[in-house]
């Protein structure tokens, strides 16, 4: 590896403790108890995801209409018992809840998900900024002593992005992605 990747890859790594420490220092975000939807259609609140933890992370995803979204949550899939051992886990996809429910079962998806469809959350966390038009990303939610809940994080999916390591696996090929794109089946 030449000496001048090994300086990139230095600052970047130093940009990337920087990013970290200014998101912890981020002013938290109170939020409401939202209701969303287990795939069954039944109401389940934000603060039920936690699943006895005291933080929680919601992958907002825009459900069966977006390859990218469906390459980021299989992803998460093989993760999703490391990172539930950590903290609430749970796929929020912008589909109704039967769309959703069809939708994970034919990915084999072993997260929790639930459907946003009809609820402001996504809207209101920033990740719907016009009707019908999701955006897919994560947020991240402390629930406090008292049962209040604040938002403590967020970011953006897109190609490229650090939470899926396809794109750096691509990276170090001669040509990159090539214009590679993600499908549903290969």
């Amino acid at each position: 590896m030449s000496e001048d990747i090994r300086q990139i890859e230095s600052e970047i790594n130093a940009l990337r403790a920087r990013l970290v420490e200014a998101r912890r220092r981020a002013a938290a975000m109170p939020v409401q108890d939202y209701a969303l939807r287990d795939l069954h259609g039944d109401e389940v609140r934000l603060s039920a995801l936690f699943g006895g933890k005291p933080d929680l992370i919601v992958v907002h995803n825009m459900g069966r209409k977006c390859p990218y979204c469906t390459l980021w949550a299989d992803g998460f899939a093989g993760f999703a018992r490391h990172i539930e051992n950590r903290a609430g886990f749970v796929l929020c996809l912008a589909d109704e809840p039967a769309v959703a429910r069809e939708f994970a079962a034919s990915r084999g998806w072993p997260l929790r998900v639930v459907s946003g469809h009809g609820s402001p959350f996504a809207r209101d966390m920033g990740f719907e900024p016009r009707p019908g038009e999701p955006w897919p990303g994560v947020s991240t939610f402390r629930r406090g002593g008292d049962g209040t809940i604040s938002r403590v994080g967020m970011a953006s999916f897109g190609p490229g992005d650090e939470f899926c390591s396809i794109w750096h696996i691509f990276d170090l090929l001669r040509d990159g992605a090539a214009g590679w794109e993600p499908k549903y089946s290969y």
